[in-house]
């Protein structure tokens, strides 16, 4: 038999094809179909409402998200960022763009929200249009209840401290000592500490001692003495084996590491370090990092604290230590919520597109809110915690703006409870800078402040001139007589006359 052509296979192929598509016709309208989307990063040229008109499109900036898809990240309530920013500006010198981050900007600062009646979260929403554009600024926040400090639960602490070489700069270990010795001091009977110290290996300065030995705890931090490499790693593992061995059940089990954060010396990859800590953070064994020093390893120490379910702060002065040790002790050393996450769902209607500001180390798909195995934060009592979105407007946006879920494990139970609120965008305050709250617009010159640094160099900066923001900030400081609002118009002129 004669073998056919391979051209005229083709022909015969495309001939049936095209046949078959003429007979089935165009699909209706009404039969489901509905217009692929255009391709993720890319704007829409043309995209159409339920009722098929044509909406107009904004070309998205770089974070900027499809308001259909909505916003996660576990929460955070580090301070570090800001506090070495405020050290690196005191002494006439900008902060590398990479160790700001804007949510600690924000939740540097005191916040207006009304706390919850029980242990969970009181959820706060928020917001402004933006002058001149079809634009918003939105505030999440979210509040736990104020601790009670006759009824606080004991605490079991291992102090891990650094004592390499680094550490007898002025401002480091001489600090350290005096905020061990602050901290001790605020203890009440039924808490216990352990102290190990570290430089090329770690060293078991005193074992698990019951704070009605207060005198041998002080002797102990007074012997504590600078020099060597750093083996961060050995002083964290051996920090959390005597932690583990001291672990009590109803109690918050925590280790304290204060540091410079500049590993030189044994296990210095990260990796290894981290997932380390992430293995005692699931045994109930979580970590609070006390950075200080002009060079500071921020990143590491951030990351420690993040993956320990702890916390990360940074003092440079006693003022500092004594707010961190004294004022806000229970806050600093309890835990109220476990594995806390935030997600944020914005109104297609009425919303273009929306952007997240900070949060970039913290953020978790869409899938991972419910399943409690996914970390999350671990957040203390009479915490705040603050997310900022600056929000695209859709012409004639109305209704439903957006809604913010927050989920957290109880931090005795692991049970899961969520709480949640919806804000409209008639609710929206006409102008920012006038009738919006004014701890929203401290927040929004916090904010700006960070933008304007992590943007040095890039050509890429805040929304506002820093002119324009020391204005604002100075009539802020006026009405809030708050002095971190004060020292925020200091910052602000400072980085104006670095620039």
């Amino acid at each position: 038999m004669k073998k056919s052509s391979p051209i005229l296979a083709v022909l015969t192929m495309i001939a049936l094809l095209f046949a078959t598509a003429c007979a089935v016709g165009p699909v209706a309208p009404d039969a489901g179909a509905r217009a692929p989307a255009a391709p993720r990063g890319f704007p829409d040229s043309a995209r159409h409402d339920d009722t098929g008109a044509e909406m107009p499109s904004l070309d998205r900036e770089e974070g900027e998200h499809r308001a259909e898809e909505p916003s996660t990240f576990a929460l955070d309530v580090d301070t570090a960022s800001y506090g070495y920013a405020r050290r690196a500006l005191r002494e006439g010198r900008l902060p590398e763009p990479g160790q700001v981050r804007t949510e600690e900007f924000v939740n540097a600062f005191r916040q207006d929200y009304a706390e919850p009646d029980g242990d969970g979260f009181a959820v706060h929403l928020d917001g402004a249009r933006l002058p001149g554009e079809q634009a918003a600024l939105l505030r999440v926040g979210l509040q736990t209840r104020e601790p009670d400090a006759a009824v606080r639960r004991p605490v079991s602490l291992t102090f891990v401290v650094d004592v390499s070489g680094s550490m007898a700069e002025p401002g480091r270990l001489d600090l350290v000592r005096r905020a061990l010795h602050t901290l001790v001091d605020q203890l009440v009977p039924g808490d216990q500490v352990s102290i190990v110290s570290f430089r090329e290996t770690a060293h078991v300065v005193a074992e698990t001692t019951a704070v009605t030995y207060r005198s041998e705890l002080h002797e102990a931090v007074d012997m504590l003495g600078a020099g060597g490499s750093t083996n961060l790693s050995d002083g964290l593992e051996t920090g959390f084996r005597l932690a583990a061995g001291a672990f009590r059940e109803d109690v918050t089990n925590r280790v304290v590491l204060l540091s410079d954060g500049l590993a030189n010396t044994g296990e210095t990859a990260w990796r290894a370090i981290l997932d380390r800590v992430s293995e005692y953070a699931g045994k109930k064994i979580t970590l609070l990092c006390v950075g200080v020093g002009r060079e500071y390893g921020d990143e590491l120490m951030e990351q420690l604290a993040d993956r320990g379910d702890g916390a990360a702060v940074y003092v440079s002065t006693e003022d500092e230590v004594r707010k961190a040790f004294t004022e806000r002790l229970t806050t600093t050393l309890e835990v109220r919520a476990r594995d806390a996450k935030a997600q944020v769902s914005f109104n297609p209607s009425a919303v273009e597109s929306y952007s997240l500001l900070g949060y970039e180390d913290r953020a978790l798909a869409s899938e991972d809110f419910r399943d409690d195995s996914k970390d999350g934060g671990e957040i203390g009592p009479g915490h705040s915690v603050t997310a900022l979105y600056r929000v695209r407007l859709r012409p004639g946006a109305d209704g439903r703006l957006a809604t913010a879920t927050v989920r957290w494990l109880d931090p005795d139970t692991r049970r899961p409870s969520e709480a949640d609120r919806s804000v409209d965008v008639f609710a929206l305050a006409p102008a920012l800078w006038g009738s919006a709250s004014v701890r929203l617009q401290v927040d929004a010159v916090a904010a700006d402040l960070a933008g304007h640094l992590r943007g040095r160099g890039s050509g890429k900066g805040g929304t506002w001139s820093l002119a324009e923001l020391i204005d604002q900030a100075d009539r802020l400081a006026a009405r809030t007589d708050d002095p971190a609002v004060t020292e925020l118009v200091t910052l602000l002129r400072t980085t104006r006359d670095l620039g």
